[in-house]
């Protein structure tokens, strides 16, 4: 995944992640997001994790505890686990 950012949609004020998604990283950066995950949401109130990616092949561009809240048009886009 590299070159992009997995950032968390939250519940406020709970702060409870509703939904994980990646967004291709802003130019100049490999940590920050740009303004759009792959889905077309805006990720100004989004919560860049803190989480990286192993990059290798097969493996989830997601951390696992957040598997059953992926981005089902981000996971189509990235391709990832």
């Amino acid at each position: 995944m590299s070159g992009n950012v997995v950032v968390y949609e939250v519940d406020q004020p709970e702060a409870s992640v509703r939904r994980v998604h990646a967004a291709p990283a802003a130019p100049g950066t490999t940590t920050v997001p740009g303004p759009r995950t792959f889905c077309g949401k805006d990720t100004f109130a989004m919560e860049t994790a803190s989480w990286t990616p192993s990059g290798d092949p097969g493996s989830a561009w997601y951390p696992a505890q957040y598997g059953d809240r992926v981005c089902a048009a981000c996971e189509d886009v990235v391709g990832g686990g």
